[in-house]
């Protein structure tokens, strides 16, 4: 904790004893430069939060079932146009194979994300949905970003209620927090064309709370957006958590600009990453749980983030494409992860989506991993 005399001290105090921060106060935190003290007060809401003497890990695949998008985001490498050369669309039998390869690594869930294909019918997803539950009814699908869901409304021209009502009844269980980027329209208007506001991508959420679903939410930052901003999103988040408490957690990750039209920014580095991190977790008060993004920052950096209010490492991928594309090549295997946590002085447990440990306490066995490929913060 920083001293009396420091002009942050006063917030940091405030934020610990569990006292709500207001926006100007989240903007002075970012505004400074004292990571130590801002950091040791996040670490101090982490372990109020968290006083068990593990962190967790999940163990989960991301497949993207198609790259064709009809929005146009700067910051992405990934995406093709519908009618580029490269544009794909995974036949089912791949996807089930992918998901085997998931189980058999222990992994008990998918993160299944894609473009926004055009035509591609709501039907589409539904048999995707249920012929992966058919044959894997223990995985849960945590897919479909609130972009690709906003898609789905005006693909089957139905209320937004009614498309994540039959997500749902299809097999659907959790929702990724992807496209969130910035939850302000000035900052999104600049980065994107075609893709969903602010409001819409908050109302997903809303809907699928309301649906009795839980998601987590993201933020994509260090490229056109202030300080305020990183803050005013942070602020959307907790307002929508106030009204429905369907947020798992929070995860926020640095913009990799490598081959991408936004690649005269230069990337933010790890003082930010963890300076930001740190204070979502001070003004996050209704969140329970903060994820580490080491596939942006490494290893070293995604250890250290669980000092700096994280208590989740992330997960364990044997695929990734969106990030990858993106120039981001960090690759940590399960013994890795759980090295990372048990060097940071706690005991790693497998989680699930819902942030239940799914291990034995006292006996957790390791399955091989083999190489990986590196993760997309879900």
């Amino acid at each position: 904790m920083p001293t009396s005399s420091s002009p942050i001290a006063s917030l940091l105090e405030k934020a610990v004893a569990g006292d709500r921060l207001t926006p100007e106060e989240g903007v002075a935190l970012l505004e400074s430069h004292d990571l130590p003290a801002i950091g040791a007060a996040a670490d101090a809401v982490t372990r109020r939060l968290h006083p068990e003497t593990y962190r967790t890990y999940n163990i989960d695949r991301n497949i993207n079932y198609t790259n064709a998008c009809t929005a146009v985001c700067d910051f992405c490498a990934f995406y093709r146009p519908p009618d580029h050369p490269e544009v794909y669309v995974l036949p089912i039998e791949t996807l089930l194979q992918k998901i085997q390869e998931t189980v058999d690594l222990g992994g008990d869930q998918i993160l299944l994300q894609g473009g926004l294909h055009p035509k591609l019918p709501m039907e589409w997803y539904e048999d995707m949905l249920r012929a992966v539950k058919e044959r894997f009814p223990q995985v849960n699908i945590h897919g479909f970003s609130p972009p690709e869901i906003h898609h789905f409304t005006k693909i089957a021209k139905q209320p937004l209620r009614t498309v994540l009502e039959r997500l749902k009844a299809a097999g659907l269980g959790s929702l990724p927090g992807g496209g969130g980027e910035i939850l302000v329209d000035r900052v999104r208007k600049e980065i994107t064309r075609g893709k969903v506001l602010t409001d819409d991508w908050l109302n997903v959420m809303r809907v699928w709370h309301e649906l009795g679903g839980r998601s987590t939410a993201t933020m994509m930052f260090g490229h056109v957006e202030t300080l305020a901003e990183r803050i005013e999103h942070l602020e959307r988040v907790r307002q929508l958590q106030d009204e429905t408490g369907g947020f798992t957690a929070f995860i926020c990750w640095t913009f990799q600009p490598d081959n991408t039209d936004m690649d005269h920014i230069p990337p933010a580095g790890a003082f930010e990453y963890l300076k930001t991190q740190a204070v979502s977790r001070l003004y996050l008060d209704n969140v329970p749980n903060i994820q580490s993004s080491w596939v942006t920052q490494g290893e070293k950096v995604g250890q250290m983030a669980l000092m700096f209010g994280a208590n989740d490492m992330g997960s364990l991928m044997i695929e990734e494409n969106v990030v990858s594309q993106a120039g981001t090549v960090y690759h940590l295997s399960l013994e890795t992860i759980r090295r990372c946590i048990t060097n940071a002085g706690y005991t790693p447990r497998q989680r699930n989506v819902f942030y239940e440990c799914i291990d034995e306490a006292d006996e957790v066995v390791l399955k091989p991993s083999g190489p990986v490929l590196p993760i997309l913060p879900s």
